[in-house]
Protein backbone atom coordinates (compact mmCIF):
# COMPACT_ATOMS: atom_id res chain seq x y z
CA UNK A 1 0.00 0.00 0.00
CA UNK A 2 2.79 2.38 0.91
CA UNK A 3 4.51 1.87 -2.48
CA UNK A 4 1.23 2.32 -4.35
CA UNK A 5 0.61 5.75 -2.82
CA UNK A 6 4.19 6.83 -3.49
CA UNK A 7 3.92 5.63 -7.11
CA UNK A 8 0.68 7.58 -7.59
CA UNK A 9 2.26 10.71 -6.10
CA UNK A 10 5.32 10.44 -8.38
CA UNK A 11 3.17 9.84 -11.47
CA UNK A 12 0.97 12.79 -10.57
CA UNK A 13 3.98 15.06 -10.13
CA UNK A 14 5.46 13.94 -13.47
CA UNK A 15 2.14 14.50 -15.26
CA UNK A 16 1.79 17.98 -13.76
CA UNK A 17 5.36 18.82 -14.82
CA UNK A 18 4.70 17.62 -18.35
CA UNK A 19 1.60 19.80 -18.56
CA UNK A 20 3.55 22.80 -17.32
CA UNK A 21 6.17 22.27 -20.05
CA UNK A 22 3.66 21.65 -22.86
CA UNK A 23 3.48 24.51 -25.35
CA UNK A 24 0.42 26.67 -25.02
CA UNK A 25 -1.97 26.95 -27.93
CA UNK A 26 -2.00 30.48 -29.23
CA UNK A 27 -5.10 31.91 -30.78
CA UNK A 28 -6.14 35.22 -32.19
CA UNK A 29 -9.46 36.72 -31.14
CA UNK A 30 -11.66 37.60 -32.85
CA UNK A 31 -10.89 35.43 -35.87
CA UNK A 32 -13.12 37.43 -38.23
CA UNK A 33 -13.70 41.17 -38.43
CA UNK A 34 -15.20 43.71 -40.82
CA UNK A 35 -14.11 47.20 -41.75
CA UNK A 36 -14.95 49.79 -44.42
CA UNK A 37 -12.41 51.11 -46.92
CA UNK A 38 -12.35 54.09 -49.29
CA UNK A 39 -10.20 53.32 -52.32
CA UNK A 40 -10.61 56.67 -54.09
CA UNK A 41 -11.51 56.34 -57.77
CA UNK A 42 -11.56 52.53 -57.41
CA UNK A 43 -14.53 52.58 -55.05
CA UNK A 44 -15.44 52.09 -51.44
CA UNK A 45 -17.09 49.37 -49.45
CA UNK A 46 -16.76 46.84 -46.70
CA UNK A 47 -14.07 44.23 -46.18
CA UNK A 48 -14.04 40.98 -44.27
CA UNK A 49 -10.75 39.97 -42.65
CA UNK A 50 -10.07 36.49 -41.29
CA UNK A 51 -7.00 35.98 -39.09
CA UNK A 52 -5.13 32.88 -37.96
CA UNK A 53 -2.05 32.46 -35.78
CA UNK A 54 0.68 29.86 -35.34
CA UNK A 55 3.25 31.06 -32.81
CA UNK A 56 4.67 34.38 -34.00
CA UNK A 57 3.41 33.84 -37.56
CA UNK A 58 -0.02 35.08 -38.51
CA UNK A 59 -2.06 35.27 -41.68
CA UNK A 60 -4.99 37.41 -42.74
CA UNK A 61 -7.32 36.66 -45.64
CA UNK A 62 -9.23 39.63 -47.00
CA UNK A 63 -12.22 40.06 -49.27
CA UNK A 64 -13.51 43.51 -50.11
CA UNK A 65 -16.31 44.98 -52.17
CA UNK A 66 -14.35 48.27 -52.22
CA UNK A 67 -12.39 47.05 -55.26
CA UNK A 68 -13.81 44.96 -58.08
CA UNK A 69 -11.80 43.26 -60.79
CA UNK A 70 -12.18 45.19 -64.09
CA UNK A 71 -11.50 41.97 -66.03
CA UNK A 72 -10.96 38.36 -64.97
CA UNK A 73 -7.85 38.07 -62.82
CA UNK A 74 -5.87 34.86 -62.61
CA UNK A 75 -5.02 33.12 -59.36
CA UNK A 76 -1.94 34.36 -57.47
CA UNK A 77 -1.66 37.62 -59.41
CA UNK A 78 -2.86 40.18 -56.85
CA UNK A 79 -0.13 41.73 -54.68
CA UNK A 80 -1.41 43.15 -51.41
CA UNK A 81 -0.09 44.97 -48.37
CA UNK A 82 -2.36 45.39 -45.37
CA UNK A 83 -1.15 47.86 -42.74
CA UNK A 84 -2.52 47.57 -39.21
CA UNK A 85 -1.90 49.74 -36.16
CA UNK A 86 -0.41 47.88 -33.22
CA UNK A 87 -1.93 48.85 -29.87
CA UNK A 88 -2.90 52.21 -31.40
CA UNK A 89 0.73 53.25 -31.93
CA UNK A 90 3.21 51.50 -34.25
CA UNK A 91 2.24 49.53 -37.30
CA UNK A 92 2.56 46.01 -38.65
CA UNK A 93 2.29 45.01 -42.30
CA UNK A 94 0.95 41.78 -43.76
CA UNK A 95 1.90 41.07 -47.36
CA UNK A 96 1.24 38.46 -49.99
CA UNK A 97 0.47 37.70 -53.59
CA UNK A 98 -1.97 34.84 -53.23
CA UNK A 99 -5.54 35.04 -54.41
CA UNK A 100 -8.17 32.84 -55.98
CA UNK A 101 -9.14 33.46 -59.60
CA UNK A 102 -11.42 36.52 -59.64
CA UNK A 103 -14.09 36.83 -62.34
CA UNK A 104 -14.62 40.24 -63.99
CA UNK A 105 -16.81 42.50 -61.85
CA UNK A 106 -16.27 40.45 -58.68
CA UNK A 107 -14.92 41.72 -55.37
CA UNK A 108 -11.18 41.33 -54.85
CA UNK A 109 -10.08 38.57 -52.48
CA UNK A 110 -6.49 38.26 -51.37
CA UNK A 111 -4.55 36.17 -48.94
CA UNK A 112 -3.19 34.66 -47.04
CA UNK A 113 -1.28 37.82 -46.25
CA UNK A 114 1.59 36.93 -43.93
CA UNK A 115 2.96 38.85 -40.98
CA UNK A 116 4.76 38.48 -37.66
CA UNK A 117 3.06 39.08 -34.32
CA UNK A 118 3.96 39.02 -30.65
CA UNK A 119 1.86 38.02 -27.70
CA UNK A 120 -0.34 40.96 -26.70
CA UNK A 121 -0.33 42.63 -30.12
CA UNK A 122 -3.68 44.33 -30.76
CA UNK A 123 -3.95 44.96 -34.50
CA UNK A 124 -6.54 47.04 -36.33
CA UNK A 125 -6.56 47.49 -40.13
CA UNK A 126 -5.84 51.02 -41.31
CA UNK A 127 -4.86 50.78 -44.98
CA UNK A 128 -4.70 48.36 -47.87
CA UNK A 129 -2.60 48.57 -51.02
CA UNK A 130 -3.64 46.23 -53.84
CA UNK A 131 -1.82 45.85 -57.14
CA UNK A 132 -3.93 44.21 -59.85
CA UNK A 133 -2.66 43.98 -63.44
CA UNK A 134 -0.07 46.68 -62.70
CA UNK A 135 -2.68 49.09 -61.34
CA UNK A 136 -2.29 50.15 -57.71
CA UNK A 137 -5.30 50.91 -55.54
CA UNK A 138 -4.66 52.42 -52.12
CA UNK A 139 -7.49 52.11 -49.63
CA UNK A 140 -7.90 53.81 -46.26
CA UNK A 141 -10.11 52.59 -43.45
CA UNK A 142 -13.22 54.70 -42.94
CA UNK A 143 -14.56 52.79 -39.94
CA UNK A 144 -13.27 51.02 -36.90
CA UNK A 145 -12.66 47.30 -37.20
CA UNK A 146 -15.68 45.41 -35.85
CA UNK A 147 -16.05 43.70 -33.42
CA UNK A 148 -12.61 45.08 -32.56
CA UNK A 149 -8.87 44.66 -33.12
CA UNK A 150 -7.26 41.25 -33.59
CA UNK A 151 -5.59 40.38 -30.28
CA UNK A 152 -2.74 37.87 -30.50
Amino acid sequence: MRYGIRRIAICSALAAGALALAPTAEAVAPTTATISFDCGVYGSGSATLTATQAGTSATINLSTSAITAPISVGANSVKSTLTLTNNGAGSVTFTGSSNPAIPAGSPVSTGPLKGTVASGDSLEAKSLKVVVLGITATCNATSAQSPGPFVF
